[in-house]
């Protein structure tokens, strides 16, 4: 039993891959599950570009829809009907023993192959889909939308056979906001290829992106949306400025054309670069540009794992104090008070002042990567978890 081979059938209601945060998730955890001899099929929508050795099937192609970034969107419903037939006519030839469902449409989906194929529903939870849509301001608290979102997340919360949180704040939060039951969720953060991701000749790095030798460079790579803090960001980058003490700041994600806009007009273009969507293989040799890495993210409900790429390249990194922060950077992270501009451009000013410290801080992070944060021993947890619900299933 412990060696059986799994089949297992993974939901992404997103068009992976788009090089972000949710789908180096749904991808390295499939890679982790592949790498110990378990099979993997992904159904997902027709966008995104497929992953060497991934074995992906997509829905029919919906012309009118193009969007890569991530947020809600209305025309997501009939996408997500698409995925459901496909997700099923691939069950049918697969046969799998598992369902493994990303995001919370891709468990109201799977509560229905649940039934259907009779077999367990694991829930890959990556924040409260209420809470989401309320930081991309796609909804608004009290309204019908906001009580009928909130109704389908109690569902699929209630519902799913096991879920696992991409934060320890968030499996808490589960636990005692939404009453699972604890033996019913666990916590699993979010790893890294500390062999792809590592530290790399920094010059090398900012010839390739015609970044300035002589100043340091704080680097960001993800999503560039207010929730993500790039907004914040400015501020942080204004008051710096103003002090005469910015570094050069290097902002990696899509979509940036309207960021571009915005740092022109506020006189900031010559201090942030932006260079779009990154692909992930790219992301080791651009992250290598930074002296630091900064993530301004002030969503309180979502995992962060843009700082697990930071850790593994050996990049002292400034962030918001909150839970989900602590819980992946420990005592190696530098913490301003959430959502304080003025304090985020003090911690910056700090620590680029101590190059000591930077180099203790880098050394601390990329040893926390290689001993507890490889995606191998995420997929080990993943296949336990799996085990015990198709025995309990068996039973």
């Amino acid at each position: 039993m412990a060696d059986e081979r799994l089949k297992i059938l993974m939901l992404a209601p997103t068009p992976f891959f788009a090089d972000r945060g949710c789908h180096v998730r749904i991808y390295e955890e499939a890679r982790a599950l592949i790498g110990q001899g378990h099979e993997v099929r992904i159904a997902t929508y027709h966008l995104g570009r497929d992953m060497e050795g991934i074995a992906t099937s997509r829905i029919p192609t919906v012309p009118w829809y193009g969007k890569l970034e991530a947020g809600p969107s209305w025309h997501k419903p009939f996408l997500d009907i698409l995925l459901l037939f496909t997700a099923l006519s691939l069950a049918r030839k697969f046969r799998p023993d598992i369902i493994h469902a990303h995001l919370h449409e891709g468990a109201f989906l799977g509560l229905f192959l649940k039934k259907l194929l009779r077999i367990p529903l694991v829930f890959d939870c990556q924040g409260s889909l209420t809470a989401e849509m309320l930081d991309h301001g796609f909804i608004h608290r009290g309204s019908f939308p906001y009580r009928l979102f909130l109704y389908l997340e109690k569902i699929v919360n209630k519902s799913s056979d096991f879920i696992i949180a991409s934060s320890g704040a968030g499996a808490l939060q589960l636990a005692e906001s939404w009453m699972v039951p604890a033996n019913k969720v666990k916590g699993l953060i979010d790893g890294v290829d500390t062999g792809m991701f590592r530290p790399l000749p920094r010059d090398e790095a900012r010839r390739a992106l015609h970044l300035p030798l002589e100043r340091p460079t704080a680097v960001f790579l993800g999503v560039l949306n207010r929730y993500q803090g790039i907004d914040l960001l400015f501020d942080v980058v204004k008051i710096l400025q103003e002090r005469g003490t910015s570094p050069h700041f290097l902002a990696m994600g899509f979509p940036e054309d309207e960021y571009r806009e915005k740092a022109e007009i506020l006189g900031l273009g010559e201090l942030i670069t932006f260079t779009g969507r990154v692909e992930y293989q790219k992301a080791p040799l651009y992250l290598s540009a930074g002296d630091i890495a900064i993530s301004p993210k002030i969503s309180l409900s979502e995992a962060n794992g843009k700082l697990f790429n930071y850790m593994a390249c050996g990049l002292p990194t400034v962030v918001f104090d909150n839970p989900v922060n602590r819980e992946i950077l420990g005592d190696a992270g530098v913490y301003a008070r959430h959502g304080d501009p003025a304090d985020f451009a003090a911690r910056i000013e700090e620590l680029l002042r101590d190059r000591a410290r930077m180099s203790v801080l880098a050394k601390a992070l990329r040893g926390k990567a290689e001993k507890y944060h490889s995606w191998r021993s995420r997929g080990e947890q993943l296949v336990g978890i799996y085990r015990e619900l198709k025995k309990s299933a068996c039973q």
